[in-house]
């Protein structure tokens, strides 16, 4: 009974790299490859710096972080700096584009746009990983001894 009452951040942290490198990798690779009905990188950056009038700089760390961050969750390298930039960016995304639509996804096309409630999710899975780590089954090994795994 008490090894099934045992928290198993290990594994919980594994689970949501994955999870959120799932998550975050269509939208990464429609902004740079032009995968998944994605206008490629750009598409994504006219877009962002015309439509959006983002600066070229800030768009550029937009696509940069979507497409290299869900690698770098696979295999647990930085994992708290990369769930820390996920969580800036998706904070970012929220009062920029979506916190004047509500809090509900656009599920019946009411809203003239989608709500952050999915957003709030990321940035829950971001914080949690933030302060969890990447776990002991991560591939530190690339990083070198700087990068140590603790568990």
């Amino acid at each position: 009974m008490k090894k099934l009452l045992e928290n198993k951040t290990d594994i919980t942290s594994a689970l949501l790299r994955l999870m959120l490198a799932l998550i975050i990798f269509p939208h990464g690779a429609q902004k740079m490859l032009g995968w998944f009905g994605g206008y490629g990188f750009s598409g994504t950056m006219s877009y962002f710096t015309g439509t959006l009038s983002l600066p070229y700089s800030v768009a550029f760390l937009v696509v940069l972080i979507e497409f290299t961050s869900p690698f770098l969750l696979v295999i647990g390298g930085f994992t708290r700096q990369t769930a820390a930039a996920i969580f800036a960016l998706f904070t970012g995304i929220i009062l920029t584009s979506h916190l004047s639509n509500g809090f509900f996804m656009n599920w019946f096309g009411n809203q003239p746009g989608e709500g952050y409630e999915y957003h709030l999710l990321i940035l829950t899975i971001s914080l949690a990983l933030m302060l969890l780590g990447s776990g002991k089954y991560a591939i530190p090994k690339p990083f070198g001894k700087f990068y140590p795994v603790k568990s």
